[in-house]
C-alpha cells in the first residue's frame, strides 16, 4: 500500500463542507474560509524529535501543510483537538492584529499547535436529533418540521429470505422509483400547489421506494412480484390527491406524526349562481323515472299479503341457513340465540373487505400479458388467498322485496295537505348486519339546496346485531352507549372541545325502530317532494319506503356500461366537485357528509340543465320554470322537455339489453 497523504491534495473533496475528517486527503481550497474573527483550534502533531534533529517550520497554507505531511509520513501522528479558547475583546486591535495578518513561523515541537487544512473551512451545525422532530406539532404547508432522509443507494435492502433474485428486485425497484419520481415532479412543477412541502428530495424518494419494496417483500413474499407490479401501476395512475396522501402516510411513518387529513380544509360551500327558488324549480327536470327498473332494486309497489306469507314460509323451511355476504360460505342463523348463546354457526369469517379490481385491457397485452385482477384492500391477486380480514361471525343480506316486506312492510309516502309544498330533501342511510339481514342503523336528512340539517338519528334494528359494519357505516357500539333517546326535538349536534383542543364526536339521538325513523323522515316529505340520494334504492329499501318523486345521482351520472354497474359517490365527488369524501379510513363513512355531497352533485346537474334550457328560451319566474312562448303546455312536464336523468336513463336502458 502507498501512503495516500499528498497524492490527492489537488482533488476537491467529494463530501464538500459536510466532510468531518480531521486529516482529509482531498483538497478544500475552494471552500469558503472561516472569518478572521472566529478562533478555531488547531490540531497537534507529535513527531519524534530524536529522529529529526531539526524542527521544521510551517505556515497556515495548504501547500506548507502537505509538505509537513510528506516530511513526517514515516512517523506516527497523533491528532488532538484542543478546546476552543475564550474570545478576546482585543482580538481586532493592538499588536495581535498585526500578528494575525502575517503570522510568524513556529517550530514543530511536541504539543505545539499547527493549523490543519481540514479545519480551515466552515463547520455546519450538527443535525437536530430525531426526538426533536417528534416533539414538534403537526406540520403546516407554510412551515413543515425538518426531516433528514438517510443516504441510501437505489439498491434493494438485504433480507434474510429474499422473495426474488437480486436482479429482479433491482429492476422492480427502479421502475417503482421512476413512478414515484414522476408523481413527485408533478407536484414540484405545479406553481399554484399548496403542497410544496410534500415535494421529496432525491434521497427521500429513494428511501420511500426502498420502504415500499421492502414492505412488500416482507409482507407478501409468495406473491411479491404481482403485488409490487400492481403497486407500480397504481402509482402511475394516481391523481394528485392520492399521491399527496401516500406521501403524508410515508412521512408519518418515517419522520414525524402527520394526520393524513389534517391539511384537508373543510369543503367550501358549493355555489351555482342561481337562487334557491330557481334551483328548486329546476329539480322538477331532474326527477329519475324508475318504472321498469324493478329488476335493479327499485321498488314501485308494495308486496301483497300472499307474497309476504310465501316469503315467511320459505324462511321457515330453510331453518336459518344463509349465504355469507362476505365470504360466500353457507352458515346458519339463530335468532334469539342458540342454547350455547351463539347467533350464527360457521365460526370466523375470513374475507376480503375490498372489492376486486380488474385492470383494463390494453393493446399490448398479447406481448406483456394481461394484468391479473386483485383486491383493493390488500393488493392480493384474486384466488391466491381466502381473505385478509377476519370477522367474528358470518353475515348475510336480503335483497328479495317480498322477504324484506316480511320483516317490515313497505309504505308509500303519505300526503299531508295541511303542510303544503315542501322543499327537496337529501338523505342517506347506514346499514349494519343483524340476524334479520342488513338493517337500518342510522338515518340522516338535510334540506336541498341549502344542506341544512333536518334529521340525524341512530336506529335500533329489529334483529340481534351481528356486525355494525363499522368499516363502512361509521357506527360503533359506543355510539349507542352514549346516545340519548330521541325526544322529538332535533337539533344539530355540535362537537364539544376536548382537553387537547380536539373536537369530540357529537352525540346522536336514537330511535327504537326503523319504522320510527321512517315516520320522522315522512314528516319532511310530500309525495311530490323530490327525495335525493345516491343509489337511493338501497336507502329506500332499508327504510321500506316507496316514494314516487326521487332524484338518484346514479342515474344522473350513469356508468358507461349501464346498470347494474354504478359510479361510486366518492369518484363522482372527486370528478365533478373536486372534493374528497369518505376519507375516514377504518372510521367509516359519515352519512351527513354523503347526503350533502349527493345534493351538491344534483346542483351541478341543475346548472348544466339550466344552460341548455336557457339557450332554448326557457325562463324562471319566481319558483316556476316557464317554457318559451309557443311551446305546448303538455311539453313542460314531458320527457321531451326533461334533461339530465331522462337522457341518462335512455342511454342506460340502451346498454341493458333484453
Amino acid at each position: 500500500m502507498f501512503a495516500p497523504l499528498g497524492l490527492f491534495k489537488d482533488i476537491p473533496c467529494p463530501e464538500g463542507q459536510s466532510c468531518s475528517l480531521l486529516t482529509c486527503m482531498f483538497s478544500h481550497k475552494d471552500l469558503t474560509p472561516i472569518d478572521d474573527s472566529q478562533n478555531i483550534t488547531s490540531a497537534v502533531i507529535h513527531s519524534s524529535t530524536t529522529k529529526h534533529g531539526n524542527a521544521a517550520s510551517f505556515g497556515n497554507s495548504a501547500h506548507t501543510m502537505s509538505a509537513a505531511a510528506d516530511t513526517n509520513e514515516r512517523e506516527p501522528k497523533i491528532l488532538k483537538r484542543d478546546p476552543p479558547p475564550a474570545p478576546s475583546k482585543a482580538a481586532g486591535s493592538g499588536p495581535n492584529a498585526s500578528a494575525k495578518s502575517s503570522p510568524a513561523p513556529q517550530p514543530l515541537v511536541p504539543s505545539q499547535p499547527v493549523k490543519l487544512q481540514s479545519l480551515s473551512r466552515r463547520v455546519s451545525p450538527p443535525p437536530k436529533p430525531a426526538s426533536t422532530a417528534v416533539k414538534t406539532n403537526a406540520p403546516t404547508p407554510a412551515k413543515p418540521p425538518p426531516r433528514q432522509a438517510p443516504r441510501e443507494s437505489l439498491n434493494p435492502r438485504m433480507l434474510t429470505k429474499a422473495p426474488a433474485p437480486h436482479g429482479t428486485r433491482l429492476s422492480i425497484l427502479t421502475k417503482l422509483h421512476a413512478a414515484m419520481s414522476a408523481q413527485n415532479e408533478k407536484i414540484a412543477k405545479d406553481k399554484d400547489s399548496k403542497d410544496k412541502w410534500l415535494v421529496l428530495t432525491p434521497n427521500e424518494l429513494i428511501t420511500m421506494a426502498l420502504d415500499e419494496e421492502e414492505k412488500t417483500a416482507r409482507g407478501n413474499p409468495s406473491i411479491y412480484a404481482n403485488v409490487i407490479k400492481l403497486r407500480i401501476v397504481r402509482f402511475l395512475k394516481m391523481t394528485k390527491e392520492e399521491w399527496t396522501t401516500e406521501v403524508k402516510n410515508h412521512l408519518n411513518e418515517r419522520y414525524y406524526k402527520i394526520d393524513p387529513n389534517a391539511e384537508q380544509s373543510r369543503p367550501q360551500g358549493f355555489t351555482t349562481g342561481l337562487s334557491a327558488e330557481a334551483e328548486i324549480a329546476l329539480a322538477s327536470q331532474l326527477v329519475t323515472p324508475v318504472e321498469g327498473l324493478e329488476q335493479f332494486g327499485y321498488v314501485t309497489k308494495a308486496p301483497s299479503a300472499a307474497e309476504i306469507e310465501s316469503a315467511k314460509k320459505g324462511v321457515a323451511e330453510s331453518k336459518g341457513w344463509e349465504k355469507c355476504d362476505r365470504c360466500g360460505g353457507r352458515f346458519q342463523v339463530f335468532p334469539g340465540r342458540r342454547e350455547d348463546g351463539s347467533l350464527t354457526s360457521g365460526g370466523e369469517c375470513v374475507h376480503h373487505p375490498g372489492k376486486p379490481f380488474y385492470p383494463p385491457r390494453r393493446q399490448t397485452d398479447h406481448i406483456t400479458g394481461h394484468k391479473e385482477a386483485y383486491y383493493s384492500c390488500c393488493n392480493e391477486t384474486l384466488g391466491t388467498s381466502s381473505g385478509c380480514t377476519r370477522g367474528k361471525t358470518h353475515v348475510y343480506k336480503v335483497s328479495e322485496t317480498k322477504r324484506l316486506a316480511s320483516v317490515l312492510q313497505f309504505t308509500e309516502t303519505p300526503a299531508q295537505p295541511f303542510k303544503g309544498p315542501l322543499p327537496p330533501v337529501c338523505f342517506d342511510c347506514e346499514m349494519g348486519y343483524t340476524t334479520l339481514g342488513l338493517e337500518l342503523i342510522r338515518l340522516t336528512a338535510v334540506s336541498w339546496p341549502h344542506s341544512k340539517p333536518l334529521l340525524d338519528v341512530l336506529v335500533r334494528p329489529m334483529g340481534e346485531v351481528l356486525d355494525l359494519n363499522s368499516r363502512f357505516s361509521g357506527v360503533f357500539p359506543e355510539h349507542y352507549t352514549k346516545a340519548m333517546p330521541y325526544d322529538g326535538f332535533q337539533k344539530e349536534p355540535e362537537a364539544t372541545p376536548h382537553e387537547n383542543d380536539e373536537a369530540e364526536e357529537p352525540t346522536l339521538k336514537v330511535v327504537d325502530s326503523p319504522a320510527a325513523a321512517r315516520a320522522l323522515l315522512f314528516s319532511h316529505l310530500q309525495p311530490d317532494t323530490p327525495l335525493i340520494g345516491h343509489a337511493i334504492d338501497n336507502d329506500l329499501n332499508a327504510c321500506r319506503i316507496i316514494h314516487p318523486t326521487i332524484i338518484d345521482t346514479v342515474m344522473l351520472y350513469p356508468h358507461p356500461r349501464g346498470l347494474p354497474n354504478r359510479m361510486s359517490l366518492k369518484t363522482l365527488c372527486r370528478r365533478h366537485l373536486d372534493r374528497d369524501i369518505q376519507t375516514g379510513g377504518s372510521l367509516g363513512h359519515d352519512s351527513k357528509e354523503d347526503a350533502i355531497a349527493t345534493g351538491d352533485l344534483v346542483r351541478v346537474k341543475a346548472v348544466e340543465t339550466w344552460k341548455v334550457l336557457k339557450s332554448k328560451g326557457w325562463q324562471i319566474q319566481g319558483d316556476k320554470l316557464v317554457p318559451p312562448p309557443g311551446t305546448e303546455k303538455a311539453e313542460t312536464g314531458s320527457s321531451a322537455g326533461r334533461l339530465g336523468p331522462g337522457a341518462g336513463h335512455k342511454r342506460t336502458n340502451a346498454s341493458l339489453g333484453p
